[in-house]
């Protein structure tokens, strides 16, 4: 876009223009930066009208887009009644969703049994260490005592 490259051109001049000690200020050429600043607002509605454009069209794909969306759920709604509707579709799915139920409860059983005993295993683990932690402390006392 043209007139990002004229705002950087303008961001230049005014980064190498000089500087005046302690002041923190600028001296730039005003005749360049000024026609820099025209060229901007001759170039500005332009791009405004084409960033309009475009937010436009956008607009205009997205409300397409919903309706296909929405006329193909219709779509599959209708479909997906119609096979409800038959006798034999809805008994087998009645009957796989058993099997599927039973299948999940078996497992989650599984994974409870299976919890608890690693969290068993873990909890021994960490009885033994501690416990020899406790006689190497009760050792290390009964050293100490012995030195007086």
């Amino acid at each position: 876009m043209k007139v990002l490259s004229l705002l950087e051109e303008l961001e230049d001049i005014v980064e190498s223009g000089s500087s005046i000690p302690f002041a923190q200020k600028v001296l730039v050429d005003r005749g360049e930066v000024l026609e820099l600043i025209k060229e901007i607002r001759i170039l500005l509605p332009d791009e405004v009208k084409q960033a309009q454009w475009i937010k436009e069209e956008r607009q205009k794909i997205l409300v397409e887009a919903q309706q296909e969306a929405d006329m193909i759920l219709e779509e599959a709604n209708k479909h997906i009644r119609e096979m409800v509707n038959e006798d034999e579709i809805t008994r087998n799915a009645h009957i796989q969703a058993e099997e599927i139920i039973a299948q999940a409860q078996n497992n989650a059983k599984e994974l409870r049994l299976g919890a608890r005993e690693y969290a068993d295993e873990l909890l021994a683990s960490a009885e033994e260490s501690l416990s020899k932690l406790v006689q190497t402390v009760k050792s290390n006392r009964n050293e100490l005592r012995g030195m007086k």
